[in-house]
């Protein structure tokens, strides 16, 4: 198996906040409750919609923050057969949870906040993914945008960054996606009353070389070039 969970020292930021939501009981029904069931019928973004995003731009050294149960990271295609993966999140269940799962290619955990600068103790990477992970990011769009400037400095020119999120500005919502989502910001699950197709744009344009965005029911689906 993977080393242990590297752990932040500092566990007092709003970042830690929003990651604690998701506790052991929660991650045992997340495969089947969120992928399954909500993104299905809910947002309108059936989990193959992400899987497919891994299956084009997953590479042999990939960072993936906020990876959840590592669902994706167990079932996509790397284009090598020991890719070196590492892991990134300040809630040490769901690095252990999504470690597990993907034993077989021993992946580095580490504890970051990433709306920090982080240390990934000098590796550099040629992918990396960011699936459910914004709408989740405390701080309010556009500050929470700062999670893509202190990701560059750990990536390979060429290198691809991918992820999907919930918006609540610019795409339709049904009346039920509309109380589902207020229902997740009141509960803390999920912090993007104010995300927006526009802000993500212009967040992506403002960082990468090329980029390109898809949306998928409640969903943008994104990918980026450095």
């Amino acid at each position: 198996m993977g080393n242990p969970p590297d752990r932040e020292r500092d566990k007092g930021s709003d970042t830690a906040a929003a990651a604690a939501v998701y506790s052991r009981p929660l991650l045992a029904l997340y495969d089947t409750l969120i992928l399954g069931a909500v993104c299905r019928a809910v947002w309108r973004c059936p989990p193959e919609e992400m899987l497919a995003l891994y299956d084009r731009h997953v590479s042999g050294r990939h960072l993936d923050i906020g990876p959840g149960t590592g669902y994706f990271l167990d079932r996509c295609s790397f284009p090598t057969r020991l890719p070196q993966i590492t892991l990134v999140d300040l809630n040490p269940t769901v690095l252990a949870t999504a470690q597990r799962r993907i034993v077989r290619y021993g992946p580095t955990a580490l504890c970051r906040d990433v709306l920090r600068p982080m240390e990934l103790e000098g590796r550099r990477f040629t992918s990396a993914a960011l699936n459910f992970v914004l709408h989740c990011l405390p701080s309010g769009a556009p500050a929470k945008f700062a999670v893509f400037d202190h990701l560059l400095p750990h990536l390979e020119p060429g290198a691809k960054v991918f992820g999907s999120t919930v918006l609540a500005h610019g795409v339709r919502h049904t009346p039920v996606s509309r109380l589902h989502l207020r229902e997740c910001v009141r509960r803390g699950v999920l912090n993007n009353s104010e995300d927006s197709l526009e802000l993500l744009d212009e967040a992506l344009g403002s960082r990468f070389e090329h980029h390109r965005i898809r949306v998928r029911g409640t969903v943008a689906l994104f990918d980026a070039t450095t």
